[in-house]
């Protein structure tokens, strides 16, 4: 028998076989014997779909995980179909081995694609697929450790474009990282041409958070260190596309399925986000600890502000979660807080002054504000990040000054 190398305690896999033959099953069976897995199992006949739903026992649908090969001989586009359906009742539990006698490389990149996490060659070798097996196992047992210790999801959405709200993302997260010591991932999740690299000094041109929820049947903490910008500061960053793609979209239950992963690698994950009530948008917030809307003390603002809120409001669920944070507030000409929170019907949980020129000198160079400096909007994001941590202030710790900042040069200093 295979052995686990870590200390958790057994999975209970079901074993689910799609149109394989007797002696394939037997195989499988085999295969998985190996492991130190508490198993049961099912074998659907045909393929399945929404439309040729199996019936589903009771103690599959109760497993820890889902180990299910696919025969591709048979119908390939009834395969495909077969896997991506299996994908969307066992989401984030499940692998998927293709099984066929083909070569044929377009099939295998089908395969893939439909979320099949491994290509089996006929005749299947009991052997291999222990092997394949056992790299799942580790997957899973990472995934069920981290759920034990899951991180925060925060999300921040303006009311309207322009009141700050990746500034905000980006000052957060510089200072759970510096002033706490915390592992975050700050995402930028505009679609296309977001400013979070830009307002970092990095450089955000090689993966996009869209291509990582593409991925999302084959996420695991190797795959997502490619995607990854490292700030000096030991923050960590997901870049928008800089590019224009009218043929993008991104899926919201893939988004789901990727930021549960990425609770499970991160003390926070904070997401810059465009404002919409979209499925996309939804699916964020509906993943989302805490939700925050931005807005400055003017009247556009505000009434944006008082009108996404009233559609959030509607549920319950979301509106428990959901915080308002004022912007730039100074005491001159700017309606007074009491004002805006008879308007909206909620309170002001997070009030920021207004330090635009220190921000703006920040976004130009590529430094973000951070504790290091001694100011009254330093003072208020390290009592926002105390509340959120827990732990009040601790000492900052200094990053190296490089990266690359606005103009595209490296500076080093």
């Amino acid at each position: 028998m295979i052995q686990r190398t870590d200390n958790s305690e057994n999975l209970s896999v079901a074993l689910v076989a799609v149109s394989t033959d007797a002696e394939a099953m037997d195989r499988i069976q085999q295969a998985a014997g190996q492991l130190p897995w508490r198993l049961t199992h099912d074998y659907f006949e045909d393929y399945v779909t929404s439309e040729r739903r199996p019936a589903i026992s009771n103690e599959i649908k109760s497993a820890d995980a889902i180990a299910a090969i696919v025969d591709f001989d048979r119908d390939p586009s009834a395969a495909l179909e077969s896997a991506s359906y299996l994908h969307q009742i066992f989401s984030g539990r499940l692998f998927v081995a293709a099984l066929s006698g083909s070569n044929d490389p377009d099939l295998l990149l089908s395969a893939m694609r439909a979320g099949c996490s491994e290509f089996l060659k006929k005749p299947l070798d009991p052997q291999q697929l222990a092997e394949a097996f056992t790299r799942q196992d580790r997957k899973w047992s990472g995934t069920m450790a981290r759920a034990h210790n899951s991180g925060h999801i925060l999300s921040i959405f303006g009311a309207k474009g322009g009141v700050g709200t990746t500034t905000i993302a980006v000052t957060l997260a510089c200072f759970l990282v510096r002033q706490h010591g915390k592992r975050v991932l700050l995402i930028d999740n505009h679609p296309e041409f977001g400013h979070v690299c830009l307002y970092l000094g990095l450089d955000g041109t090689r993966y996009h958070f869209d291509e990582l929820i593409r991925n999302v049947n084959r996420l695991d903490s190797e795959l997502l260190k490619g995607f990854i910008a490292k700030h000096p500061s030991g923050l960590e960053v997901l870049a928008s596309p800089e590019s224009h793609d009218l043929a993008r979209t991104v899926d919201p239950d893939s988004l789901e399925r990727t930021l549960e992963f990425l609770r499970g690698e991160y003390d926070y994950v904070i997401l810059d986000c465009e404002t919409t009530l979209e499925d996309v948008g939804l699916a964020v917030m509906d993943r989302s600890d805490q939700i925050y809307l931005v807005a400055t003390p003017d009247i556009g603002a505000i009434r944006d502000l008082s009108r996404y809120i009233d559609g959030l409001s509607r549920n319950d669920s979301t509106s428990q979660r959901l915080h308002v944070i004022i912007n730039r507030y100074s005491s001159h000409g700017a309606i007074a807080i009491e004002q805006i929170e008879r308007a909206i019907r909620v309170p002001v949980e997070v009030k920021i002054g207004n330090a635009y020129a220190d921000c703006l000198r920040a976004i130009n160079v590529g430094e973000p504000l951070g504790p290091d400096r001694k100011s009254e909007l330093g003072s208020q994001f390290a009592k926002w990040t105390g509340v959120l941590t827990g732990n009040g202030e601790k000492k900052v710790q200094q990053p190296a000054r490089k990266g690359f900042s606005f103009w595209g040069q490296k500076r080093t200093e």
